[in-house]
């Protein structure tokens, strides 16, 4: 893969004159809090709305809205939002997918600061969302607002895609996209999706696990604490069933050195309040269980050694075990580790940061497995502080403007 180097140092420099402007758009960004329903907010538009109009204001003309209905938020609509750059190579659109929504601060006494009164300090922008996932949002629309600038065309096209609903479970954001627009996406496109990544910028993630998620709810009796003989202990019973479950990690215990951490894991994670007082032996209980299962394993096999697992604890304790999914996914298809996109990331990564990319893969939940379950090769990349989700969510400078330029140097490059 090459570059025009004279090219991309014009575009190079160009981005770093943008430093201030992209730091201005995150706070204002930040203050337009952008929570789906389940998080207890009324959606992106407001946000969604002043991103167009920046991006109008900012010399974008080939703006596209998919506007998926949702009756739950007073505006009805959950918008995706798609800008486009021509290039001169008609058979390839170099895509780069974010998200406009975000998920809630938290407890706001960790918060060092307002969570949607963004601020700077030691070369950070700190704020809800700054990194999750308005970093490369915003590193993605400067690059492309640099080929305007400069009047420079892409080598390839270039397509900005800003959808709704990634924190939660995405119905209303790219699978959306995909049902009203699948034509618009091409194998040969280069697709890349910005929200996962490590600290060196080295992972190239092509590969997510099968993502399992179960409710399981124990039922037996209540009774006075002090006469336990005349109930049955549904905390006992599932506690006894929580460590059963290890067992999953003899009965599936393959290793792919692609993925990190290597094997599946099981893990008994969320645990529900059952009775509020001590002295009373609780007859219902429920906990959740996280499997991300290697794509070797069919998941209808793993629920299959579950319930059975589950049957052995309800015979020794007489409790019924009723199991539910909360999610469910089998992995589709990897993107090849030498797919055109990855060799085309990995020669952005090393004339930019000077590293070398590792394709990866990972543990699942990235919205790459709805392009992949479409057989359009994916990638997931970006050099990351790795502060999602937590309180004082920060986005180094440095690597929102080094990763503008490595989608710069993706719409450069010339297969």
């Amino acid at each position: 893969m090459t570059v025009d180097s004279p090219l991309f140092d014009r575009i190079s420099k160009r981005i770093d004159s943008y430093r201030e402007q992209m730091i201005t758009l995150q706070v204002d960004l930040t203050a337009i809090p952008a929570l789906g329903p389940e998080n207890g907010g009324d959606g992106e538009l407001e946000k969604a709305v002043f991103l167009e109009s920046f991006l109008r204001g900012a010399g974008f003309g080939e703006l596209t809205r998919c506007d998926a209905p949702d009756s739950r938020v007073s505006s009805g609509i959950r918008p995706n939002l798609i800008v486009r750059l021509p290039g001169k190579n008609p058979e390839r659109t170099i895509w780069i997918l974010t998200h406009t929504d975000i998920v809630p601060p938290g407890e706001s006494g960790l918060w060092e600061g307002d969570p949607y009164g963004a601020f700077v300090r030691d070369g950070r922008i700190y704020g809800r969302g700054t990194e999750d996932n308005q970093q490369d949002l915003v590193a993605s629309l400067f690059a492309a607002k640099a080929f305007l600038d400069e009047g420079i065309s892409p080598e390839s096209g270039v397509a900005l895609a800003f959808v709704a609903d990634e924190e939660t479970a995405s119905i209303y954001g790219l699978p959306h996209v995909l049902r009203s627009m699948r034509s618009v996406f091409r194998t040969t496109d280069w697709i890349l999706v910005p929200d996962f990544g490590n600290r060196e910028g080295t992972l190239i993630e092509v590969a997510e696990k099968s993502l399992l998620w179960l409710k399981i709810r124990t039922r037996g009796k209540q009774c006075h604490a002090s006469t336990p003989g005349e109930g049955i202990n549904a905390f006992v019973a599932a506690s006894h069933l929580v460590v059963r479950l290890r067992e999953l990690y003899r009965r599936y215990p393959l290793s792919d050195p692609v993925f990190v951490p290597p094997e599946s894991t099981f893990e008994a994670t969320r645990k529900e309040a059952n009775i509020p007082n001590v002295n009373t032996v609780p007859g219902d209980d429920v906990f959740y269980l996280d499997c991300r299962i290697l794509p070797a394993y069919p998941v209808a096999k793993v629920k299959e050694t579950i319930r059975e697992i589950a049957a052995g604890v309800e015979k020794e304790f007489g409790v019924s075990v009723e199991i539910s999914p909360v999610q469910e996914h089998q992995a589709p298809e990897a993107t090849a580790p030498d797919a055109p996109a990855v060799r085309a990331l990995k020669s952005a990564l090393k004339d930019v940061y000077g590293i070398e990319g590792r394709p990866t893969g990972i543990g699942g939940g990235t919205v790459a497995a709805f392009f992949r379950r479409e057989g359009l090769p994916a990638v997931v990349w970006s050099k990351t502080n790795n502060t999602f989700h937590q309180a004082n969510e920060n986005c180094i400078i440095d690597n929102m403007m080094g990763n503008a330029k490595v989608y710069a140097h993706l719409f450069l490059q010339k297969a």
